[in-house]
């Protein structure tokens, strides 16, 4: 009986992977490069991490070609972290308001009775 080896992927796809890696961090880099300030800088820079990383993951980390079980594995537990953070972020501002309503000596005026 003939015996079976793991799934071989043409190299080319791995060329293409390394080539749109190369353009995303050039992409990455044109962000400094044209001085783009403040939310956009950040949200540029983001988005290309995270697509970098994506492709990684998807590719040689051979999640394209994987199952499901496996795949939720990997990408469910971050997913949930960024909801958290999300929640996080949703909520500090009331958690700011109720420090400075409950912790601000400004708001503990002692009358002195004569």
């Amino acid at each position: 009986m003939a015996q079976v080896e793991g799934q071989q992927h043409p190299l080319g796809i791995y060329f293409k992977i390394w080539i749109l890696l190369f353009v995303l961090s050039a992409a990455s880099y044109m962000v400094d490069y044209l001085h783009f300030v403040g939310w956009l800088r950040w949200f540029l820079i983001i988005i290309f991490m995270l697509l970098k990383a994506g492709l990684i993951v998807a590719v040689f980390m051979h999640m394209v070609w994987e199952r499901f079980a496996l795949v939720y594995v990997v990408i469910v537990p971050p997913l949930l972290l960024i909801v958290f953070v999300g929640i996080g972020v949703l909520e500090a501002d009331y958690t700011f308001f109720a420090r400075d309503v409950f912790f601000s000596p400004n708001n503990f005026v002692i009358e002195a009775h004569h």
